[in-house]
């Protein structure tokens, strides 16, 4: 019994080492990419600031149209990063209680995640370019003769990405940059969303749940969701056919035949009235024009069954945690968030109500809160 009980606690150490290793060197790796973005960005703010004969500073971390105004106290990086840690702790008790597994490599073998940096820091000028100069609407001066289907408001370079959400490397190295922009924390907060899925999975059957990840880009909820319960099956919907297309080669051959795509807005969903159990939406609220917004969420409610329920994953909005109301105020202009402004004020509790969709839930992560809606019946 002895013998057993210290095995036992050998594998629990175990486990716990190799995720503190393994997270330790994804804030390390992360976070160097980070300094080096920042150092680029400023010799080419420089650059743009002496061609146009500016006197503004170039590495004061605003974009040339973005407002002065009053600045909110913002955490220090050691109060960051004692939050990511926090995060990190919750994952890995998410983990020890059977919630969802340890998380493999998503970014493929060593290679490829060298390869990644190697693409991700040859964008960067380009990224910084926009930036200092405010330009986000190369993919709209590119698109205005775009065939129908992708909307205004979409067609876009959102973090002033190279290509905005419409091409094939954009797609490579979205992900890799979001998680320099978070530290290497993204894919933990992007977890959290599973607690309550897992919760659901656990009360049904899931060989017959209907499920669908809205907004899913390149998979990186519904890819975690389909391995952590092996019988689920799910959709992917997503308005980018190249992000729907890296979603789907990034999938392991055993996952893909329980996966689907589709190609959809999703204020427009392919699904029948009533047919769904469970919809999740991972960071699309704070990407939607306020109108855009109240459609969406009309269409979660009128595709979930009654009792169903919609797991929402996004951006902490102002008063969740209100010592980071300060870094949530940069976004918008440091990074071209659009429509950031009026999600941070949102009413969502209100807006889903009026489909009949009734908050069960909710809980932060960082800097993401995750809440839980329930399909009332009869509405």
């Amino acid at each position: 019994m002895a013998e057993a009980s210290l095995s036992a606690a050998a594998r629990i150490w175990s486990r716990r080492a190799r995720y503190a290793a393994r997270q330790g060197s994804r804030v390390a790796w992360f976070a160097a990419h980070g300094e080096l973005a920042q150092a680029i960005s400023r010799r080419v703010s420089r650059a743009h600031a002496r061609d146009n004969g500016t006197d503004r500073p170039a590495d004061d971390g605003r974009p040339a149209s973005a407002p002065a105004g009053p600045a909110r106290e913002r955490p220090d990086l050691p109060r960051i990063l004692g939050q990511i840690a926090e995060l990190f702790r919750r994952d890995l008790a998410n983990i020890e209680a059977g919630l969802y597994p340890m998380p493999a490599g998503e970014f493929g073998s060593p290679l490829a995640f060298a390869d990644l940096s190697r693409r991700f820091l040859a964008d960067v000028p380009a990224v910084a370019r926009r930036r200092a100069t405010g330009n986000a609407q190369e993919v709209f001066e590119a698109t205005r003769d775009a065939p129908q289907g992708l909307p205004r408001y979409y067609r876009q370079n959102f973090h002033f990405q190279t290509d905005g959400w419409l091409s094939g490397e954009s797609a490579r190295i979205y992900d890799f940059q979001v998680e320099v922009l978070f530290k290497g924390a993204t894919a933990a907060m992007r977890r959290q969303a599973l607690v309550p899925l897992a919760r659901t999975v656990r009360a049904r059957d899931q060989r017959h749940l209907a499920y669908a990840d809205i907004a899913c880009g390149t998979g990186g909820l519904l890819a975690p969701a389909l391995a952590s319960f092996p019988r689920l099956s799910g959709i992917g919907v997503d308005l980018s056919a190249p992000y729907l297309a890296e979603a789907r080669s990034r999938l392991p051959s055993r996952m893909r035949r329980r996966a689907g795509f589709v190609c959809a807005p999703a204020e427009a969903l392919p699904f029948a009235t009533g047919s769904l159990d469970v919809v999740s939406a991972v960071y699309l609220f704070h990407e939607l024009p306020p109108k855009v917004r109240a459609l969406v969420a009309l269409e979660f409610a009128r595709v979930l069954k009654p009792g169903g329920q919609l797991i929402f994953a996004d951006s902490l909005q102002t008063g969740d945690l209100p010592e980071n109301d300060g870094l949530l105020g940069l976004f918008p202009d440091l990074f071209h968030e659009p429509y950031y402004r009026s999600y941070l004020s949102e009413d969502l509790d209100a807006l889903l109500a009026v489909g009949g969709l009734r908050r069960t839930r909710l809980d932060t992560a960082f800097l993401t809160r995750i809440a839980v809606y329930e399909k009332t019946v009869g509405a």
